[in-house]
């Protein structure tokens, strides 16, 4: 691993997620590639770190601690991804996180037929793939990826703060 600057890769780790971000609502506001609940959930962490990373340059006070929530949120993300992962597979059932959307707004009969009539987006229907491979299948990867990064930042903290 090269000896930057721990700026440097939280640039990196920045530059990563606002990607990340921008291309989700590409494929679904600009493709028509409509989410399942899971996938929604993934862009979580992306949209956390890019807070994080921007708030530790405002404020520049605690940056360890902002790599160790770093390291959290994109473990999260990676069992989040591993999980859809494996619905995507048929290693596990879908949960009840890939029902409905927003059960609790659902007050009469006539809302429950609205629902039912929209298609509803199965966690386990991949419709966008890019190399054969799901962007839960990235999601995987780059979760992975950051979250070794971070962790070996977190380890060398001294070392990279130079």
């Amino acid at each position: 691993m090269y000896n930057y600057k721990i700026d440097t890769y939280f640039n990196i780790i920045f530059t990563i997620s606002l990607f990340s971000i921008i291309a989700a609502f590409f494929i679904e506001y600009g493709l028509g590639h409509q989410p399942c609940n899971l996938c929604l959930m993934q862009r979580i962490p992306y949209g956390l770190s890019i807070f994080l990373i921007i708030l530790n340059y405002l404020l520049k006070k605690n940056e360890r601690f902002v790599i160790l929530l770093l390291i959290l949120i994109f473990s999260f993300s990676f069992l989040i991804s591993f999980y859809h992962f494996g619905i995507e597979q048929g290693f596990f059932k879908e949960s009840s996180v890939c029902g409905l959307n927003n059960k609790s707004e659902i007050i009469s009969k006539e809302e429950i037929l609205k629902q039912l009539s929209q298609k509803t987006i199965s966690c386990k229907d991949v419709t966008f793939r890019i190399f054969g491979l799901s962007l839960t299948t990235f999601n995987i990867f780059i979760s992975l990826f950051l979250s070794i990064l971070l962790i070996n930042i977190f380890s060398n903290y001294d070392k990279f703060k130079k």
